[in-house]
C-alpha cells in the first residue's frame, strides 16, 4: 500500500509555504492554538504561520495575511507586517520593526529596530536603550545573513545583497550590496544601465516629486506605509495642482474637459484638506458667491452649469442636481458660507409621501441610486435646518426616515437592497455607503446590525471583480473604508483598539493603503481608477479628491491617521454634521 505519511511540523516550520495545501486538521487545530499562545498584543492575519521552534516574544505583533516565521526565528518588540511577507529560518527582528508588503527577508538575517546609548560614564551593560525603528517598503528582497541597523528606512523595490551590513536609508528601486551597504544599480535598468521607459511617468515607481524652496526638486517614497512624507508631498504641490485645472474662468476636472460644478467643489475640498485655505485661484468670499449664485431660488437645487433644472418644486429622482446638494453644500460650509436658499423639495415632502418615495426606490436592482436619493435627501433637509427656518423639514419626515431605514435593514446583511448574480454585492455596499453617509452618520445615529455589515463588507471586499489587482476605484474602495470605520468606531474598536473582526479590518486597510499611496502621480494627484467607471484613469481633482478621504480613513482604521496632518472636513468628514437632538 502506498499511504503518503502526513508532513511533519519540523518539515512545516522549515519550509511553511507548503503548510496552506498539506496540513492535517490536526496541525491546523495545533497551529491555531500556537497563534493564540504568543503573547504581548497579537493580531494575525488569515493563513499565516509561526513555526514552533521560533521565539516569537512581542511587545505588540502584527502579522498580515499570508504571512509565515519560520524555524528558530527570534522576534521581540514592536513588529507590524504587510501581506506576504516572509521571514525565513534563523532571522532575527527586535524592536520597532515595519514591514511593508510582498517582503521577503532570508536567512540569518537581522533587523535590529533599538541601539544602545554609547556614554563613557557607564558600563555598555548599563546603557539606555534607544529606537528609531526600521521601516521596510513594498516588494522589497533581503538576502541572507544581512544586518540592518536602527533608523534605517528601505524603500518599495529593492533588493539588498546577501552579507550586507545596511546603515543608510536605501531610496526605491535600489539594489544594494556591500559593508556598509552602497547601491550597485537601479532595479529598473535591467542591468543595462538604461532605464525601462515610462516608469517615471505611470506613478508605478512609488515616487513623488517635491519642490523646494530653491525650487529643486527631491524624490519622496509615498509607497508602503510612509504617510508623514505623502501627506507632504502632496501639500507641496497642491498650489500648482489646482492652478493646473483652472482654465482662467472655472475649474475643470481633468485638463481639456468641460467645467464643472464638482470640479470646483472638488478644488476647494482639496484646499481645505492640503492647504488650510480656499484655493488660490479666486479670494475665499468670491468662491462662495459663485457658488451661492448657482442655486435655483425655486427649487433650491443646483444644476450643472449652463442647464436648466428639468423639475418643479419637488425633489428629483436623479441627476447632478442630487449630488450638488452634498458638494456645493459641503463646499460653502468650508468656506464659511451657506445655501443662500432652502432646499424646497425636501422641505415640503411629507413623512408619508417620503415614505412613499423610499418604497418605490429601485431596492432590486439599483440599491446604489437608492442609496444616493437618501444621501442627498437626508442632506438637503440638514442644511435645511441649519438655516435654523422652521421651514426645514415637514414636521416627522426625518423620524419617519430613520424609522423606516431602520425596520427595513436586513438583520443578515445590515443592509438595504439585493444582491444580484451580475454584480454580486457590489450596488448593495456602494448604496449602503451613500445612504448612511447621509443619513446615520451625518446626523450622529447607530447604523443597525453593524457586525452584520463588517462580514458583508469584508465579504464583498474578496471579490476580484472590484478588488482583485489593479482593479480597485475610488468608489468601490470608499464604500468598503467607510462603512468599515463608521461600525468599528461604533463597536467600541476605535485607533489601536480591539474588537469584532478587528485583524481582518486592519489587514485589508494596509493593502489597500500601500495599493494607494503609490498611484499619486507627480503634480498631477490620483486617478479615479482603472477601466471607464467615473472619470477613469487620468489623474483629475474628483480622484484627488476621494483618495485623499480614502488614505485618511485607511489611515485612522490602523490609528494613523495624525501622521498624514490631515482631518477631512467636507463631504468625507468624519464626526457627525448633525446631532439627534437637533432634528
Amino acid at each position: 500500500m502506498d499511504q503518503r505519511q502526513p508532513t511533519s511540523v519540523r518539515h512545516f516550520d522549515h519550509c511553511p509555504w507548503v503548510f496552506a495545501e498539506e496540513a492535517t486538521e490536526e496541525q491546523r487545530r495545533a497551529q491555531e492554538e500556537r497563534q493564540r499562545e504568543i503573547g504581548g498584543k497579537t493580531e494575525i492575519g488569515e493563513r499565516c504561520y509561526v513555526a514552533e521552534s521560533a521565539a516569537v516574544f512581542p511587545d505588540r505583533l502584527r502579522l498580515g495575511d499570508d504571512s509565515y516565521i519560520a524555524a528558530h526565528a527570534y522576534l521581540t518588540g514592536d513588529v507590524t507586517t504587510g501581506t506576504d511577507c516572509t521571514l525565513n529560518p534563523f532571522t532575527t527582528v527586535r524592536g520597532a520593526v515595519t514591514l511593508g508588503s510582498g517582503v521577503r527577508i532570508g536567512a540569518h538575517t537581522s533587523l535590529l529596530g533599538f541601539n544602545h546609548s554609547t556614554a563613557p560614564d557607564r558600563p555598555v551593560f548599563k546603557q539606555a536603550h534607544t529606537s528609531r525603528g526600521i521601516k521596510v517598503g513594498d516588494d522589497v528582497w533581503i538576502g541572507s545573513h544581512v544586518v540592518v541597523v536602527d533608523g534605517v528606512t528601505i524603500g518599495d523595490h529593492c533588493v539588498i545583497g546577501a552579507g550586507a551590513v545596511v546603515t543608510k536609508d536605501v531610496p526605491a528601486w535600489t539594489v544594494a550590496a556591500g559593508n556598509p551597504a552602497r547601491p550597485i544599480r537601479d532595479r529598473r535598468d535591467g542591468g543595462s544601465g538604461a532605464r525601462r521607459g515610462g516608469d517615471t511617468d505611470t506613478g508605478t515607481s512609488g515616487a513623488v516629486r517635491a519642490g523646494t524652496a530653491g525650487g529643486t526638486e527631491r524624490a519622496v517614497t509615498v509607497g508602503g506605509t510612509d504617510l508623514s512624507r505623502f501627506a507632504d508631498a502632496a501639500r507641496t504641490q497642491a498650489p500648482d495642482l489646482l492652478a493646473r485645472h483652472w482654465n482662467g474662468e472655472r475649474y475643470v476636472d481633468r485638463v481639456g474637459a468641460e467645467p464643472t460644478v464638482r470640479a470646483h467643489c472638488d478644488a476647494v475640498e482639496i484646499a481645505d484638506l492640503l492647504l488650510g485655505s480656499a484655493p488660490a485661484q479666486l479670494p475665499a468670499q468670491e468662491h462662495a458667491e459663485r457658488l451661492r449664485a448657482l442655486q435655483d431660488p425655486d427649487t433650491g437645487l443646483v444644476p450643472e452649469f449652463d442647464e436648466a433644472l428639468p423639475y418643479d418644486d419637488r425633489f428629483p429622482d436623479e441627476g447632478a442636481s442630487l449630488y450638488h446638494v452634498l458638494c456645493v453644500g459641503y463646499a460653502l460650509d468650508l468656506l464659511g458660507s451657506s445655501f443662500p436658499h432652502p432646499v424646497r423639495g425636501a422641505g415640503h415632502m411629507t413623512a408619508r409621501h417620503l415614505v412613499a418615495r423610499l418604497e418605490a426606490l429601485p431596492w432590486r436592482d439599483g440599491a446604489w441610486g437608492a442609496g444616493a436619493w437618501i444621501d442627498s435627501w437626508a442632506t438637503a433637509v440638514h442644511w435645511n435646518l441649519a438655516r435654523g427656518e422652521s421651514g426645514g423639514a415637514d414636521p416627522g419626515a426625518p423620524e419617519a426616515l430613520f424609522g423606516w431605514l431602520l425596520t427595513r435593514a436586513d438583520p443578515w446583511t445590515g443592509m438595504w437592497g439585493e444582491p444580484s448574480a451580475e454584480a454580486g454585492r457590489l450596488q448593495v455596499v456602494n448604496g449602503y455607503y451613500r445612504l448612511t453617509r447621509g443619513s446615520f452618520a451625518q446626523f450622529g445615529l447607530p447604523v443597525p446590525h453593524p457586525e452584520r455589515v463588517v462580514d458583508t463588507v469584508l465579504d464583498h471586499a474578496r471579490d476580484s471583480r472590484y478588488f482583485g489587482a489593479g482593479r480597485e476605484n475610488a468608489c468601490n474602495v470608499l464604500d468598503v473604508a467607510h462603512p468599515l470605520w463608521l461600525c468599528t468606531r461604533q463597536l467600541g474598536a476605535g485607533a489601536g483598539g480591539e474588537g469584532y473582526r478587528t485583524a481582518e479590518i486592519r489587514a485589508w486597510a494596509e493593502r489597500q493603503l500601500a495599493s494607494a499611496l503609490p498611484r499619486w502621480r507627480d503634480g498631477l494627484g490620483f486617478g479615479f481608477g482603472p477601466g471607464t467607471a467615473g472619470p477613469g484613469p487620468e489623474p483629475g481633482l474628483q480622484g484627488t479628491e476621494m483618495w485623499l478621504a480614502i488614505v485618511w480613513l485607511l489611515a485612522d482604521l490602523l490609528g494613523r491617521s495624525d501622521e498624514l496632518g490631515y482631518r477631512p472636513r467636507g463631504i468625507h468628514r468624519p464626526e457627525a454634521a448633525r446631532r439627534t437632538g437637533s432634528l
